[in-house]
């Protein structure tokens, strides 16, 4: 069924970004791309490997379940008391970021006023914004960032309000957007002092025996000068490219994490607290958690799926269903998105006690 349905946008996804996120304003890409493999799936039934189709050792991108990597760097910092509280506002946590540039050297002179250095959460309403606002995309943070303004990122119908509409008070209203996932990539990466795909790596993906083949991309501008290194801040998804690049077997190694309540065999990886906190809805969106976290809430997103069920999502469609009910996690790379739910439910009706 999956293999039926694969999705029909181009595999070659630098064509398909130019077919889609590409055409909004400020929509070049920034980072990296690769053509894409055939449908891919994996299904793990009581934490044991039952079935897998198509190239499932093919590392590709996987889009926005790179934002379930990212919350969970977060979720390392907070286990490890470097974020106090996720209700903490973020700004104080901030130091003041120099970017790189790309033409260093002596400063020209038409940039004479120009501020080197980046505070991203110092206006009147962004030093409102807490880690929990960033975390659920809750935040309304204004601003640009690496060369992509917050407005820029799935624009609305009017165009004479991208740049002047009123700001939701953090916390009120939700809004999918990568710029501001980026921003909170920028803030872990302030908070930990060393890149992120780093931590994941040594926190994370080793101890959960992942493969060496992964790998987490940010932007060709997207370089910052920390503790006198270089060190690239890493994308929350492939909007403009970048993210996480990624094999079927590791994401089901992470959605195993996940459903287990963030517990490797006899290790504690991410904490229980944390997992229950990603997996608790969002006030203003309650088939939403900590990001990438989709809940199935009122069994919306999976109507055959218990409500119980959660999902890694990103474009392509990137799936990594995870249903503590039925023991059981579920991949599936490049399946049309109108045809996952049905998907899902064939797996469900297929299960055998």
């Amino acid at each position: 069924f999956a293999i039926e349905h694969e999705n029909p946008a181009p595999r070659d996804l630098e064509v398909a970004h130019y077919l889609s996120f590409g055409r909004e304003p400020f929509g070049e890409a920034v980072g990296p791309h690769k053509p894409r493999g055939p449908v891919t799936g994996i299904v793990l039934r009581h934490g044991y490997l039952v079935a897998e189709w198509g190239e499932p050792w093919r590392v590709d991108m996987t889009f926005s379940v790179t934002k379930s990597f990212l919350s969970s760097t977060v979720g390392l910092a907070y286990d490890r008391g470097l974020i106090r509280s996720v209700h903490d506002r973020v700004h104080p946590y901030m130091a003041p970021v120099s970017i790189l540039e790309e033409d260093p050297g002596h400063r020209k002179a038409e940039r004479l006023g120009q501020l080197k250095i980046y505070e991203p959460f110092n206006t009147a309403h962004n030093r409102k914004i807490t880690w929990d606002h960033l975390l659920r995309q809750t935040s309304d943070w204004e601003g640009t960032l690496w060369g992509k303004p917050d407005w820029a990122d799935r624009p609305g119908d009017d165009p004479h309000e991208w740049l002047g509409r009123p700001r939701n008070e953090p916390g009120t209203s939700y809004k999918y957007n990568d710029v501001r996932v980026n921003v909170l990539a920028l803030a872990a990466l302030n908070v930990w002092r060393r890149p992120l795909p780093q931590v994941l790596r040594e926190y994370l993906m080793d101890p959960i025996g992942a493969s060496p083949t992964w790998r987490w991309h940010g932007y060709e501008n997207s370089w910052v000068l920390l503790d006198g290194m270089a060190v690239q801040s890493v994308s929350g998804g492939g909007h403009w490219g970048g993210g996480m690049f990624i094999n079927a077997r590791d994401q089901a190694r992470f959605g195993l994490l996940t459903l287990r309540r963030g517990k490797w065999k006899d290790r504690q990886i991410l904490s229980e607290e944390w997992i229950q906190m990603a997996l608790t809805p969002t006030p203003v969106r309650p088939s939403y958690g900590f990001m990438n976290f989709f809940l199935n809430t009122d069994r919306e997103l999976l109507p055959a799926a218990p409500e119980s069920a959660f999902a890694h999502l990103g474009a392509g469609t990137n799936m990594v269903y995870c249903d503590p009910e039925n023991d059981l996690v579920v991949v599936c790379r490049w399946i049309d998105r109108s045809a996952m739910a049905e998907f899902v439910e064939k797996v469900l009706e297929a299960l055998v006690e």
